[in-house]
């Protein structure tokens, strides 16, 4: 069994609604809104459905999960809502941050502390990340366009940084 299997994380298939709201979510104007917009309305619809569904999840069909990571600075965890990439037997995480130019605090966070803790629908799993080797980068990005085609979008706008790419192992 692998790290998507252990959390019962399987992307399904979006319907012609949550497509639309994909596409939208690709587009520059799009991804500026969910940037702003999208924590503060996820943290809102997890505590009124008690954990079981989130904004992505019911508008654009798209599975989330929390990465749980020790901040660099406070030592205090920090959670983020991301979409994993299911890559072999485990998971992929991308620090896209919606096509923005500033990098994700959980990349640094990662950086400095490679464990972390993954939750998917109550299901915990202590894991350590590793940066994407090149090879591994082409293959996640490829696999990327099955789970959410914005990826794509987000990579070609993302200037003056590196994209980081993490793989999960379990600890």
């Amino acid at each position: 069994m692998g790290i998507a299997a252990d959390l019962g994380y399987v992307v399904p298939r979006a319907n012609a609604f949550q497509r639309a709201v994909q596409r939208f979510g690709s587009t520059a104007a799009g991804a500026r809104l969910f940037a702003h917009t999208l924590p503060a309305m996820d943290r809102a619809v997890g505590r009124l459905s008690k954990g079981r569904t989130t904004v992505p999840q019911l508008l654009a069909g798209l599975p989330v999960l929390v990465l749980t990571t020790t901040g660099r600075r406070s030592g205090q965890p920090r959670d983020a809502h991301l979409i994993g990439i299911p890559v072999g037997d485990t998971l992929a995480l991308l620090g896209t941050n919606f096509g923005q130019a500033r990098t994700p605090a959980w990349v640094f966070n990662l950086e400095a502390d490679p464990r972390a803790t993954v939750t998917h629908h109550h299901t915990s799993v202590e894991v350590v990340t590793r940066p994407a080797t090149p090879a591994e980068r082409e293959q996640v990005m490829e696999s990327s366009r099955q789970v959410y085609g914005g990826y794509l979008k987000y990579q070609e706008r993302i200037t003056g940084r590196e994209l980081r790419i993490f793989l999960l192992t379990e600890r």
